[in-house]
């Protein structure tokens, strides 16, 4: 068998195994006794090891055979497994998936080509194995840095230290050694989530949460080796960590990642820890002048009921006037402040919008239906445990958020790798709205465009699907704008009908006025896509609400990848079309609706819309209305992401 062939066959359904070397007649004879002298030495070396085990005391046998089930727990995939929650951080495998099957494994017949296409081109991740939580992203001496929770042993989350890339861009990466290693007692058991904060005088802190021995949550102090570095390969760690441990009636598995650090108005530099108190989500905030001792102020930036445990919170300023980002000091009558929290209990980053308080050290929300956890979300599908810091050098505000994977840990493990990171994206406050945010994918990911089709002024009819002539469908950037018919709004006699994208039945329900959309990752024959979509309901009083939705119901003819429907409630102010950008990336698709409003980030698994089979396709699932959609779509180059080569340095 060929290397091409067994690449590049889309038929292939052979298991994703290293391929043979291939056999040799003439070396027969010799295998058949090579193998048989082995065979023999075989049996001679159990007889020996049966007498050896059965002389060896009883409690040093006991003590051996945990050894090696420990091990073998580690690379045994099981859809069951928890991972993380008893080490007091969220859940870090599938269990949605192992609810499905009830606990039993169902795995799909993964092929080497299927498994290979699914690793993105322009997303970062790691070579290989296991990847989670984006920590202390900043921009240094003229180079981005992204550090990352990794596990260097599986792609199976464990082990956790921090990886290291760096950057010009953002887009184009380039790893660096490990930066932070699990090698003490105050974080032996993993080097967990922190952030960075970049001082007047150009020094780096690094604030991180490290699992002891004992598995408490203790806070930690690092700094740069070599602050000269712009590369910052190097890290030292505090002699004197722990700097902050779990306060009185805190559980010692609930104090955990620090933010980065803002400046107060008396000088000194103030942090926020996320925590809980039962079931209400809190927020300790903590003064430093220096960064190793700390005082715990009165209260919480804040605290909600119902919530449970809140990691990696963050907090900054956005401008109600100014479009640029701002330092996460910066504070004043022109911002408002927000906060963020990731909800261990469902995995969603949840924000809000409101006002602080720097005396009393708390924060205040505009709307307390949006509160800290339950309100407006980030992202509505694949998103968590983000983080944002500010770019100084464009000055923009920039998100990173994990986007994990929603297939088995048998595939992942099988293909030897797990999760990617989101592209950055830039946050602003809607002025328009003064109630949401605005993601967008920074702008250096246009430099990945290649040639473009465009496609202008096409009518969708009721029920259709239109195919869109494109060279390939794998790597895109695609901008498109719909318009419903006046005539079919007006006409339209259905009031009142609630439509949500998870529990509606996807773009499969049909409505007057929708779904429509764009079919992302599909084959020619339809077995399987995923329907990027609107959905406009019309109210008794006659104005519309539109739904932002992603299906992945139909994505994939596998059998152990979950298939939700994500989406949510996206404004659409008088005036404005319904817009959408969609980056498909293999098996990530990142959609941002009315710019950035409300965006979703999907995974997709396909076994027949890989490689040259994928298509596009514009569709209209409505009953009444015809959709006028116009379009821009671009082919993305790869990132060509790989290790850090020396001679680039300067």
């Amino acid at each position: 068998m060929s290397l091409l062939s067994s690449s590049h066959n889309p038929n292939d359904s052979t298991p994703y195994i290293p391929l043979p070397n291939g056999s040799h007649p003439r070396k027969h004879m010799k295998g058949l006794i090579i193998i048989l002298c082995g065979f023999l030495l075989l049996l001679s070396l159990i007889a020996y090891n049966g007498f050896k085990a059965s002389n060896v005391p009883e409690h040093v046998s006991q003590s051996l055979n945990n050894e090696q089930q420990h091990s073998i727990s580690k690379v045994v995939p099981s859809s069951s497994f928890s991972r993380g929650v008893s080490e007091g951080v969220s859940e870090k495998s599938n269990r949605l998936l192992s609810v499905r099957n009830n606990g039993e494994s169902e795995n799909y017949p993964w092929s080497n080509t299927m498994l290979s296409w699914q690793r993105t081109a322009y997303h970062f991740q790691p070579e290989k194995n296991w990847m989670n939580d984006p920590n202390g992203p900043m921009y240094y001496k003229g180079w981005y840095h992204f550090f990352y929770q990794y596990n260097p042993n599986a792609a199976v989350w464990g082990d956790i230290v921090w990886g290291h890339a760096v950057s010009r861009d953002m887009i184009h990466w380039e790893h660096l050694p490990l930066a932070m290693v699990n090698d003490q007692w105050y974080d032996i058991n993993g080097v967990w989530t922190g952030s960075a904060t970049i001082l007047p005088n150009g020094q780096v802190i690094m604030l991180y949460t490290g699992s002891t021995n004992d598995s408490v949550q203790v806070q930690n102090l690092a700094y740069p080796a070599d602050p000269s570095d712009p590369l910052l390969v190097d890290w030292i760690k505090y002699p004197g960590n722990p700097v902050l441990f779990p306060p009185p009636g805190i559980g010692y598995k609930d104090f955990r990642d620090p933010t980065t650090a803002w400046l107060t108005s008396e000088g000194k530099w103030r942090i926020t820890i996320g925590s809980k108190l039962n079931k209400t989500g809190i927020a300790f905030v903590y003064d430093t002048e220096d960064f190793k001792t700390y005082e715990l102020k009165e209260g919480f930036l804040r605290a909600v009921s119902g919530t449970g445990m809140w990691e990696c919170v963050d907090f900054y300023p956005v401008s109600k006037m100014a479009e640029n980002g701002l330092d996460t000091s910066f504070n004043g009558a022109e911002v408002k402040h927000v906060v963020k929290v990731s909800l261990d209990d469902d995995r969603h980053d949840y924000y809000s919008i409101g006002n602080y308080d720097e005396k009393k050290g708390s924060f205040i929300p505009d709307d307390v239906k949006n509160d800290v956890g339950i309100g407006l979300r980030y992202d509505y599908g694949i998103f968590y445990a983000s983080k944002t810091f500010y770019d100084q050098s464009k000055g923009r505000r920039v998100l990173w958020g994990w986007i994990g994977e929603s297939d088995s840990e048998y595939a992942d493990i099988t293909k030897g790798w797990a999760s990617v990171q989101s592209i950055p994206r830039t946050v602003n406050l809607d002025k328009k709205t003064g109630s949401n945010l605005l993601q967008w994918p920074i702008a250096e990911v246009e430099s990945l465009r290649l040639r473009s089709d465009k496609f202008k002024n096409l009518n969708v009819k009721p029920g259709s699907v239109v195919s869109l002539d494109i060279e390939s469908a794998t790597q895109l950037d695609i901008v498109a704008e719909f318009e419903i018919n006046k005539e079919a709004i007006e006409k339209t006699t259905e009031f009142n009908v609630e439509y949500q994208c998870s529990t509606n039945g996807g773009a499969a329900k049909r409505g007057a006025l929708g779904p429509f959309g764009l079919l992302v990752l599909a084959d020619e024959g339809l077995s399987e896509y995923t329907p990027v979509y609107f959905y406009v309901t019309k109210g008794s009083d006659g104005l519309l609400k539109t739904s932002f939705c992603s299906d992945q119901s139909r994505s994939s003819l596998a059998t152990d990848v979950n298939k939700q429907i994500f989406g949510s409630f996206v404004p659409v102010l008088e005036g404005e079309k319904l817009s959408v950008r969609i980056l498909v990336d293999h098996s990530i698709v990142e959609s941002f609706a009315q710019g950035g409003r409300t965006c979703i980030a999907s995974r997709v698994y396909p076994t027949k819309a890989i490689y040259g089979a994928t298509r596009l396709f514009l569709f209209n699932n409505a009953t009444e209305a015809t959709v006028k959609a116009s379009l821009k779509i671009w082919q993305m180059n790869s990132a060509f992401i790989h290790p850090f080569n020396p001679d680039q340095k300067n």
